[in-house]
């Protein structure tokens, strides 16, 4: 999300989000509970998977994707056949297999792999979907990982794969443990939940081809005046409902998705179309609520920089448009990106494109700001929307790191609104002062940020009033699992580093209803 106008700070990528996808990934991931571990591991007894080990000498029950995957008799961990995944330029070649599971019931799943970037995990486990991969190596090495099923959890796809353009992968004695019944076999598929490492040599190009059919229709209307930034990537994956109930707040923003080539991922990590937390936005959703999906961040590349094409840019943001039902997104754009002027106006004709096909859409920016208003790229970016013909929502400011001393950061916040609104007001003289307020969203970053300065209670509430007033668009901050672990002395990643009780900062801003 977020980040200062003069660099993009670390902590808003949170080790268990900015190191999940590097080749230090193994490492956070194990300080998490989930290992990667170097050595031998065999068939375990009560493994619920059919041909865990592969020794029938048939892929049956695996399906693979587009035929990627095969048994071959030389080079297995154990026995005398292992699984192999042809990998290619455009295809992953995942394997996988369903079983049936209990619910709330706590599994094992492992298995021996060799190859570079070889990804084992699990989806539909009803709460978070456990994922873990290696990031290289020559020789054999053992995926492990856990996890509980929800509440109405009947059956999980285990899967494996590889990654584009990194070689072929071998995979032997895959084993998950715990109640279940029998295995049955899921269709081929061939798309990716994958927890990525972004590896080097990783293909910039992916199918172009647009999504055919008309219009959807969006679930029905629910306003969001409140929508805190929540980093989904943050290591455990934050519970949306859970937060929301403790803060009584409706929704959150949820970032980020960015492109893996041109493809949609969540932070590089899972693949939208497979659904990848929709449960939380369901909850959300029936408990009155809703939620923006934030395209771009700090971190990754964002996707109009990643697809070449406005064709094939709009079927990567109409995939996830799709997937989640959405009403409202949102497009993160900092730091080299914002001066990216071909990136950005292919990003507009992608989302005037978009809205044709998904009438109502709300399309918001989030973009850097001073308190003097937006930076030229800034003003940029809402120019070039409206000459594509995209119906800007709102306009959200980043009111934080200013990196100079003294600033109070309440009042810059204000200012930078009100600077906000005289930009708007140029770029659309046709619009009332009502109409243009409403398209003014501000997001500070709360507690201590970057440049050690502070926004405190005070200033929150300096802002829900300054909003009741003039009835602004939006007001957000950065972010909600910062403000629940209410924290001193650590990390910005995880502390907001100011005396304040959990959720302090989320009740605040619940107070403003639009």
């Amino acid at each position: 999300m977020p980040s200062a106008l003069q660099h993009a700070p670390t902590h808003r990528r949170p080790t268990g989000r900015t190191t999940l996808l590097s080749l230090a990934a193994a490492t956070t991931l194990a300080a998490s509970g989930i290992a990667v571990l170097a050595g031998n591991a065999g068939a375990a007894d009560g493994n619920l998977l059919a041909n865990g080990g592969l020794e029938s000498g048939a892929l049956t029950p695996w399906s693979c994707s587009a035929g990627t995957g095969s048994v071959v008799n030389s080079g297995a961990h154990s026995g005398s056949y292992a699984l192999k995944g042809a990998v290619g330029a455009s295809d992953t070649a995942q394997c996988g297999q369903t079983v049936s599971v209990r619910p709330n019931t706590a599994y094992s799943l492992s298995a021996s792999v060799q190859g570079q970037y070889v990804y084992l995990g699990a989806t539909g486990s009803g709460v978070t979907d456990p994922a873990t991969w290696t990031p290289g190596g020559t020789g054999w090495q053992q995926l492990s990982t856990s996890f509980t099923t929800g509440p109405a959890t009947t059956s999980v796809t285990v899967y494996l794969h590889g990654w584009y353009g990194q070689g072929g992968y071998l995979a032997d004695d895959i084993t998950l443990t715990g109640p279940g019944g029998t295995p049955t076999t899921p269709p081929p598929t061939s798309t990716t939940p994958t927890p990525t490492g972004t590896p080097t040599g990783t293909p910039t190009g992916s199918p172009t081809a647009t999504p055919t059919g008309g219009p959807s229709t969006p679930p029905p209307s629910t306003a969001l005046p409140v929508a805190p930034y929540i980093d989904m990537g943050a290591w455990p994956t934050p519970s949306m409902p859970d937060l929301a109930k403790a803060g009584n707040l409706k929704g959150y923003t949820m970032g980020f998705v960015t492109g893996v080539g041109c493809k949609a991922s969540w932070f590089n990590a899972y693949d939208p179309r497979t659904g990848w937390a929709k449960d939380q936005i369901d909850a959300l959703r029936a408990a009155g609520g809703d939620v923006k999906v934030s395209f771009g961040g700090a971190s990754g590349t964002e996707l109009a920089a990643a697809c070449t094409s406005v064709d094939s840019l709009f079927a990567e943001y109409d995939a996830v448009v799709k997937a989640y039902g959405l009403r409202y997104v949102d497009f993160d754009i900092e730091g080299a990106a914002i001066a990216d002027t071909a990136a950005n106006d292919r990003r507009s004709a992608a989302l005037a494109k978009l809205q044709q096909a998904h009438p109502g859409l709300k399309v918001s920016f989030t973009l850097p700001v001073l308190p003097e208003g937006l930076t030229a790229e800034g003003v940029a970016i809402v120019k070039s929307a409206r000459d594509a013909g995209v119906n800007t929502d709102l306009v959200n400011i980043m009111a934080m790191d200013y990196y100079r001393g003294g600033t109070d950061y309440g009042n810059a916040a204000v200012q930078a609104a009100q600077s906000l609104f005289g930009q708007l007001k140029a770029l659309h003289p046709a619009k009332t002062d009502a109409q243009l307020w409403a398209m003014v969203g501000v997001t500070p970053m709360i507690g201590e940020n970057d440049d050690h300065q502070v926004y405190d209670q005070a200033d929150a509430r300096q802002l829900v009033a300054f909003a009741q007033q003039n009835h602004l668009g939006l007001l957000a901050f950065w972010d909600a699992t910062r403000d629940a672990n209410a924290c001193t002395g650590g990390s910005l990643s995880k502390c907001t580093n100011i005396p304040q009780q959990p959720y302090e900062f989320a009740k605040l801003f619940a107070q403003y209803a639009g």
